[in-house]
Formats: structure tokens, sequence, C-alpha cells
């Protein structure tokens, strides 16, 4: 891990060259961030970030982008510059680096301290070029210029780049929201995105998460105000906070919090325990060593001496609050627990954190969530802020990033409203490719861009088909028959197993009549000479319509025809 040294920015020279932007990530979506720049023969890339599986994509661990476009191209890419350490921006480099090999990546001192992390349990270490960069500093590479800007996020050292090229300028303002008074004192730098403004921005590509909601979004501070607060109303109740494991400000105030009324703190769950741990050894947490115990030390200390730091607050199933709610964590929920749940659930995740608050009250709890006081503020801007923004840059063209697409059309009303001609705005999707020369910027093609999924340690070898499997499997269940054949008939079986189908205990009447069937079935066949292959389909297709006809219901039938000697 290097540091890069920090240099004077330099404009784009007076020959102009057209230059693309090719999202193939981020955009019609919360998460897989990844934005290809080309300018000329060299092209760099903004954030390889995952997506968590969306409800149909059953038993997948997270979504990577859809690499193929750079197949012929990945020796042109001159570095990763990433805008801050969340999973949805950096989780697909180990990924790529598999893929491609390595790549210079830059980014600032927390980003890159946790995706070191990340590139050591992928076994990388050895490959990676982590680069860690200062903010103000301009990082060269062959093509372009890239300048980090400092700005607020839920995630401390998040930045926004201000990268020129021949062929013109573009700023994108990675995650972001405006916070006055930041936790750590780290003020966006309004102040040079005023400075750029001036020099002129060919295209800025911003946040649009939070573009529905009007005003401003609150100072992370309040949070801890209002934890002061609740530390009190808690009493003598033990205090239990599920939070984003990497919102380091939270954290802070987490810690700060407990240490004005005596508390220790524990902390269950691997990825809070992994940025707790980074945070501090790059001086981003500060607490001293005796407030910070471990979990099996909690089990004789009394309730008003301790506060739990949990992940599970988007509900996930196997979260240390979710087993926690379900019985199965060694914290056992009693009526004399204080629950935080310092997170407003992401779009989709409604139900889940709903049921795991419900579990947690059925036994007992007090919870506390966004719904009733101010335990959460959002990291991303509202509208008021993107129009400051839009305002301050003055960008010839515009392209709303990182949102659904209700989220960027809306956006896109905002830089309408503030002057930008509403031919220079570009709602895109995955795939487009915005060319801008000159005064000039057009969608020019679509590039097919698909998803890879990631299933333990398969990577792309889950499709549709699988999932559609998937899908069956746990809306029908499986039934299985099985039986050995020979020229003259059945040998053994037919056998029968079901799972998520029916209860075979109790369904001997329909069993028997299936068997009845597949036996009738096999033994004709048998007798007409037909090929294993074709036992097999008439037996499934046979099954289909009887068990349909029977239940009303469509399990996936799997038929095992073996031949005997």
């Amino acid at each position: 891990m290097t540091d890069s040294d920090q240099t004077k920015n330099t404009s784009p020279g007076p020959s102009r060259e057209s230059f693309r932007v090719i999202p193939l990530g981020g955009l019609e979506e919360i998460g897989k961030n990844f934005t290809i720049i080309e300018c000329g023969e060299d092209s760099i890339v903004i954030d390889c970030g995952i997506k968590f599986p969306d409800e149909e994509m059953y038993g997948i661990d997270f979504v990577i982008p859809d690499f193929s476009y750079l197949e012929e191209k990945f020796d042109r890419i001159r570095a990763i510059f990433l805008t801050h350490g969340h999973e949805d921006h950096i989780g697909s480099i180990p990924y790529y680096m598999r893929r491609f090999g390595s790549v210079p990546v830059y980014g600032t001192r927390l980003t890159i301290g946790l995706l070191k992390n990340k590139i050591e349990e992928h076994g990388l270490t050895k490959q990676a070029s982590l680069n860690v960069v200062n903010y103000g500093t301009v990082v060269q590479v062959k093509g372009f210029n890239v300048e980090f800007v400092t700005t607020n996020h839920s995630i401390a050292d998040s930045a926004a780049l201000y990268i020129t090229c021949k062929g013109g300028s573009i700023f994108h303002t990675g995650d972001f929201k405006i916070d006055l008074t930041p936790v750590n004192s780290q003020m966006i730098d309004l102040g040079r995105m005023a400075a750029i403004g001036q020099q002129g921005v060919d295209l800025l590509m911003s946040d649009s998460t939070n573009a529905e909601k009007s005003g401003y979004t609150p100072s992370e501070r309040t949070v801890g105000e209002s934890f002061m607060e609740l530390f009190a109303l808690a009493g003598r109740k033990r205090i239990i906070i599920a939070t984003f494991s990497t919102n380091v400000h939270r954290l802070q105030q987490i810690f700060d919090v407990a240490k004005h009324y005596k508390r220790k703190v524990a902390v269950t769950g691997r990825s809070l325990l992994n940025t707790i741990s980074v945070a501090r050894e790059l001086k981003y947490l500060s607490f001293p060593d005796s407030i910070m115990v471990e979990l099996p030390a909690t089990a004789g200390m009394p309730d008003d001496s301790l506060v739990i730091l949990t992940t599970g607050s988007q509900g996930e199933p196997m979260s240390a609050l979710s087993r926690m709610a379900n019985g199965e964590h060694r914290i056992k929920i009693t009526d004399n627990d204080f629950v935080i749940i310092s997170a407003t659930p992401i779009p989709g995740n409604e139900k889940t954190v709903a049921s795991v608050t419900n579990s947690l009250v059925s036994l007992g709890a007090k919870v506390i969530t966004s719904g009733t006081d101010i335990v959460h503020v959002s990291g991303h801007a509202c509208q008021e802020e993107l129009k400051l923004i839009l305002s301050l840059l003055k960008p010839r063209n515009f392209m709303p990033v990182h949102g659904e697409y209700r989220m960027l059309n809306i956006h896109r009303s905002l830089a309408i409203s503030v002057g930008v001609p509403e031919d220079h705005v570009f709602v895109m999707k995955n795939g487009d490719v915005l060319q801008i020369e000159g005064e000039r910027a057009e969608i020019t093609e679509h590039i097919n861009v698909g998803i890879t999924m990631v299933d333990g340690a398969g990577i792309g070898d889950i499709g549709n088909i699988v999932l559609k499997d998937r899908k069956k499997l746990s809306t029908g269940g499986l039934f299985v028959v099985a039986a050995a054949v020979n020229q003259n008939g059945i040998v053994s079986g037919p056998d029968i197993i079901s799972r998520g189908f029916i209860y075979m205990r109790e369904s001997s009447v329909l069993l028997g009549e299936a068997r009845e069937l597949v036996t009738e079935l096999i033994t004709t066949l048998i007798r007409s000479g037909a090929e294993i292959s074709t036992i097999k389909s008439e037996v499934k297709s046979a099954l289909d319509v009887f068990l349909y006809d029977k239940t009303l219901r469509r399990p996936i039938v799997m038929p095992i025809i073996l031949k005997s000697n």
C-alpha cells in the first residue's frame, strides 16, 4: 500500500477529443455501482461494488457486475477509483482481480483499509496494488487526472471525483450529503466544488438516492444527541443497538455515549468487529480499551452496565439481531432489554425488519426504531442539497446516478429546475453509452449487460434456469420417483420420496396411486422397446398431470430410472 504524491491539477488541453461514460451497474437499482470512463485508448473505472440479492434470487449470496464488456478491453483500464468504502462500491474488486488480474486501485485511507481486509480474505494480497490518496490530491494515470474532493456520507473518508481528460471534464459526487456539523469536523468542500464549477464541467454525475425527499438531510450529530436521551430513558435495562457496520461516525457516538453513562460495550457480528478493528487502527475510532468487553464476559454483568452492539439492522436472517429475536443467539432477549434499531429499512427489507421487531417485542423487549425516534439519519442528500450542488458546479450536461428509475427521473427534474437544459440531462440505463464531444452529448449505443450471481464458491454459474428451479422448489416442493429396470420390466421400485410437497405419512392413498401409475407406464414402455431417456420423459409428464389433478400443486418431478443387468 502506498501514498499517492500530491500534484497540481491540469485542465484538458486545447485539443478536444470525445469521451464516453458507460455505466454497467448502479442505475435503476441501489447497489452494484460500476462505471467505465473511456477517452481514446485509455479507460478508468469508478467504483466496483456488489448488490444484495432480491427475494427472487433464492440462495444467492450477492450480485456483482457483468464484466463481459471488458473481456477484450481490460488491458486499457488504467486504474479503479473508489468514492468510499461501502460494499456496493468496493465489494466486487476481488472478483474483478480474479478475472483480469491486478490493476491500480485508488481511494482514501479508510476506504483502502476496508478493501485491504477484503483482499486478504480472498488471498489476493500479493497481486493487489492499493494506493491511499489524500483529499486535494490529483492522481495522474495514462489519459486521466483524478482529484479527490471531500464530501460527507454515512461512512468516513467519502470522496467526490473530479476527472479530466483530453475529451473534457467529469465531476462524480459519489454518495454524499451536506453535513455542516459532521462528527469528525470534516465538512464537504463546497468551496472547491464552486471553483471547479467556475472552470466548467462537461458532465456532472450525482447521487440520486434521496431525490424524492424534500429539504435537507439532518446532521449525523442529531443521532448522538438522541442516543444521550435514549440511554437515560433505558434506565437499568440492558441496551442493544443494531446499526450498519460501516457507519464509523455512528459507532463513535455509541462508544462516546456508552462512556458517558459508564456502560461497557460488547460487539457481536463479524462485519462490525472488522470495521471497528480497521477504524481504530487508522484512528477513525477512538475509545479507551477498558470500555470494550468480549461477549462471553457479559454473562455475569449487570444489565445496566452493558451495551450490546450488533449487526442485523436490516433484518438479515443470519444476522446477530435476527438470531436473538429467534432465540438462537447466546444473548437471550428478556423484558429488561432496550433495543435500538439505528437504521431505516432499505427498500425491500421492510417486512424482514418488521418481523424481527415483532419477535423482539413478543419476547418482552422495548424496541426503538427510526419511525419513533431520531436514531438514524440518511447519508444521502435531499432535494435542496442536490440543487445546491447542481448550482455550484453548473454542468453543461447532467447524468443522475445511484438510484432506481423514479429517483433518477426526479433528479432530472431538479436539474432542469436550476437551469440545466432539458436536452442536456440524460436518464440512463445500465449499458447505455453517453458520448460527449465538445458541447454535444448523446446516448450513442446500448451494450447488453447482465448480472453475475455469486453463490458460495460459484461465480456466475447460477443462471435463470437454476433460479426458476429454486423458485419452483420453494413453492411446489420436490417429488422423486426411482426405479431399476431391465428388458423384462421393473427390477426394483418404484420408490417415492417427497420433500416440501406433501407429508408422506398422511398421503398413503396418493402415493399408492402414483406408484401404480408409474409401474403400469414403465412396464408398457419397456414392452414397446422404449429407451431410458424416453421412459424418464414419459414418467415425468404423466406425474406432472396426475399430481396437479390430485393436489392443484406443481412440484418439481424428478424421475430416476436406472438400467439393471
